[in-house]
C-alpha cells in the first residue's frame, strides 16, 4: 500500500538528511575521484621522492587545518541548527557572524605561523628540509579555507548540503588544474637548480611546492563560489532575520563561548585523526633513518604511502565523512524535539548504510589491489598492493569511527569523541612504535597503525553511543548482510577479472569489466538479502525509481 502525501512528506521532511547526505556525499567521491585521476600524472611528474614532500608538508598542513577551520562546519551547523529548530532565526545568523570573526582570526594567526616557522617544522620536527617549499606555499590556504568552513557551516545547519557539494567539486577542479601544471613547471625550475647546488632532490621539492599550488588556488575559487551563492541568498536571509519574534536575542560573546565550547572538543578529536599520521610520519622517518636508511630511500617508501596508497583509501571514506555531516544537524534537531525511537532510528540507519558503502570498499580493494595499482599508476611493484590490500579494512574502521563521531555529536556528548581519540591515539602510538622497532615492518607499519587507531576509536565510540542513548546495534543488518553480499561480490570480480585478464590482457579492460560486474552482482545480493527496508531506499534520492526497478526485476526479498 502506497504511503498517503501526508506520510510521503512527513518522510521527506523527517529523513531529509539521507538525502542531504547523499548529495554531499556524490559530491566528495566525485572529488576524491578527481583527486585520483590528477594524481595520476601528478604522481609521474613528481615521483615517489616529490610525492614524499608533498604527502609531509601537507600532513602538516592538515593538522593546522584542523585546528583553524575543520572542526567550524560541524560547530557552525550544530548550533545553526539547534537556533533554527527554536525558531530563532536572527540568533542562527548572528552565529555566523560570530563564526565568521573567528576564523578570520584563528585563520590569519595559523598561516602566519605556519609560514614564519615553516623551516624550523620541515627541519627538525619532519626530519625533512626541503619540504619546506611546499610548507609555505600551503599556508596562506589555511585562512581562506577557514572562511569558507564558516559559510558551509551555516549553509548545512540550515539543512542544505548543495553549496557545500558544488563548493568542494569547483574547489577539486581547480585544484587539479593548477597543481599538474604548478607542478611542472616548478619541477623544472627546481632540477635546473638542483644541478647548479648539486641537489638532485631540490628538482621534487620544488615540485612539491608547485603542486600545492593547487590546493590554495582550489580553496579560493570555492570562496568566491560560496561567497557568490552568499549574495544570491541575501534577500532570504533579510526575510527571515524580519520574520523572527523570538524576544531572546544571545549577545556575541555568549554565542562565542558556545562556538568554543562546540568546537574546541571537534578540533582535538579531528586533529588526532591527523595528528597520528604526522607523528607516523615523523617517528617512522626518524626510525628508518636509525635503521640505515637514507632519505631518498624513507621519502620514496612515504610517497607511496601519501601518495598511492592513502588516495585510494579515501575515496570511499568520503561517503562516511558526508553522512556524518548531515546527521549532526538533523540529529541534533531529534533530539532537541524528537522521541527516544526516532534517535535510534536515525542512528540505526546511519551506520548500516556507511558499512553498505564501506564493506564491499574494503573487499573490493582487497581482491583488485594489483590491477588498481596498475590501471591507475603503471606500477606492478608488490609494495603498493600489498599495502592497499592491507588496509583494505581502514576503510570500514575509519568510516565507522567518523561517522560513529558524528552521531556523538548530534547527541550532544561533544567532548566524547575527543576523550575517545585521546586513548586511541596512545595505543596506536604503543602499536606502531612496536611495529616500527621491534617487528621492522618498514611502511606496513603505517597501515598497521592507521588499522589499531581506528579500531580503537570505533570501540571506544560505539560503547559510549550505547551508554548515553541505550542504541544497540543490530550486527546482522550493519556488518553481516553488507558482507555476505560484498564477499559474494569479490569472488565474482575476481574470477571475471581473471577471466578477462587472459582472454583480453592489458590494463585497462579487465578492471574495469570488473568494477562493472562488482556494482551490479553487489546491488542485487544486497537487495535479495534484504539489507536495505522499502523505507531505506525511498529515502534515497530517488528513491521511489530505485524501489520501483528493484520490485520490477524481483530483486526485493519476498
Amino acid at each position: 500500500m502506497s504511503d498517503t502525501p501526508t506520510k510521503t512528506k512527513g518522510r521527506a521532511k523527517k529523513d531529509d538528511y539521507i538525502v542531504q547526505g547523499s548529495i554531499l556525499a556524490a559530491a566528495a567521491v566525485l572529488t576524491k575521484i578527481i583527486g585520483v585521476v590528477y594524481r595520476i600524472p601528478l604522481t609521474n611528474i613528481l615521483g615517489d621522492e616529490g610525492n614524499g614532500f608533498y604527502g609531509y608538508a601537507y600532513q602538516v598542513y592538515a593538522i593546522a587545518l584542523m585546528i583553524s577551520s575543520f572542526s567550524l562546519p560541524t560547530a557552525v551547523s550544530k548550533l545553526v541548527s539547534v537556533r533554527l529548530a527554536k525558531r530563532q532565526k536572527r540568533n542562527a545568523f548572528r552565529v555566523f557572524l560570530c563564526s565568521l570573526a573567528f576564523a578570520v582570526g584563528v585563520g590569519l594567526f595559523i598561516s602566519l605561523t605556519i609560514f614564519l616557522g615553516a623551516g624550523l617544522i620541515s627541519t627538525h620536527a619532519m626530519k625533512s628540509p626541503l619540504s619546506v617549499y611546499a610548507l609555505r606555499v600551503l599556508a596562506p590556504g589555511l585562512l581562506i579555507v577557514a572562511v569558507m568552513a564558516v559559510i558551509r557551516g551555516y549553509f548545512q545547519g540550515m539543512g542544505t548540503m548543495i553549496p557545500t557539494a558544488i563548493s568542494q567539486i569547483i574547489e577539486q577542479i581547480v585544484n587539479a588544474v593548477v597543481s599538474i601544471v604548478g607542478a611542472s613547471v616548478l619541477f623544472g625550475i627546481g632540477t635546473k637548480a638542483g644541478a647548479e647546488k648539486g641537489e638532485e632532490l631540490l628538482g621534487p621539492a620544488y615540485g612539491a611546492a608547485g603542486s600545492t599550488l593547487g590546493t590554495v588556488a582550489g580553496s579560493l575559487a570555492g570562496l568566491l563560489f560560496l561567497l557568490f551563492v552568499m549574495i544570491l541568498y541575501k534577500k532570504v536571509i533579510r526575510r527571515q532575520l524580519k520574520r523572527d519574534r523570538s524576544q531572546n536575542v544571545e549577545s556575541y560573546s555568549f554565542i562565542l563561548k558556545a562556538l568554543l565550547f562546540t568546537a574546541i572538543p571537534v578540533v582535538f578529536s579531528t586533529a588526532v585523526y591527523n595528528i597520528n599520521q604526522i607523528i607516523d610520519l615523523t617517528i617512522f622517518n626518524h626510525v628508518m633513518e636509525a635503521q640505515g636508511y637514507v632519505e631518498k630511500e624513507y621519502m620514496a617508501l612515504q610517497g607511496i604511502y601519501t601518495g598511492k596508497y592513502d588516495t585510494l583509501i579515501n575515496v570511499p571514506m568520503a561517503i562516511a565523512n558526508a553522512l556524518g555531516t548531515s546527521v549532526v544537524p538533523s540529529l541534533t534537531a531529534v533530539v532537541t524535539n524528537g522521541t527516544r525511537k526516532q534517535v535510534h532510528s536515525k542512528i540505526n540507519q546511519t551506520l548500516r548504510i556507511t558499512m553498505v558503502v564501506a564493506i564491499p570498499s574494503c573487499i573490493g580493494y582487497f581482491v583488485l589491489a594489483s590491477p588498481i595499482m596498475v590501471l591507475l599508476y603503471n606500477d606492478r611493484s608488490t609494495t603498493p598492493a600489498h599495502l592497499l590490500m592491507m588496509g583494505a579494512i581502514v576503510v570500514v574502521l575509519y568510516g565507522l569511527s567518523s561517522v560513529t563521531n558524528s552521531i556523538l555529536h548530534g547527541l550532544n556528548y561533544m567532548t566524547s569523541p575527543a576523550k575517545n581519540a585521546g586513548v586511541a591515539l596512545v595505543i596506536h602510538l604503543a602499536a606502531f612504535v612496536l611495529m616500527m622497532t621491534v617487528f621492522k615492518m618498514n611502511v606496513y607499519a603505517l597501515v598497521g597503525g592507521n588499522i589499531v587507531f581506528a579500531l580503537a576509536m570505533s570501540i571506544l565510540n560505539l560503547i559510549k553511543i550505547r551508554k548515553v542513548s541505550g542504541f544497540r546495534m543490530d550486527l546482522l543488518s550493519t556488518f553481516g548482510k553488507p558482507f555476505t553480499a560484498a564477499a559474494i561480490m569479490g569472488v565474482i570480480t575476481y574470477g571475471v577479472f581473471r577471466l578477462f585478464d587472459l582472454l583480453v590482457g592489458g590494463r585497462v579492460i579487465p578492471v574495469l569489466v570488473s568494477l562493472i560486474v562488482a556494482v551490479l552482482v553487489y546491488a542485487v545480493v544486497l537487495l535479495k538479502i534484504g539489507t536495505l527496508s522499502e523505507d531505506d531506499i525511498l529515502d534515497l534520492p530517488m528513491g521511489g525509481k530505485i524501489l520501483r526497478a528493484a520490485k520490477k526485476f524481483h530483486l526485493m526479498p519476498s
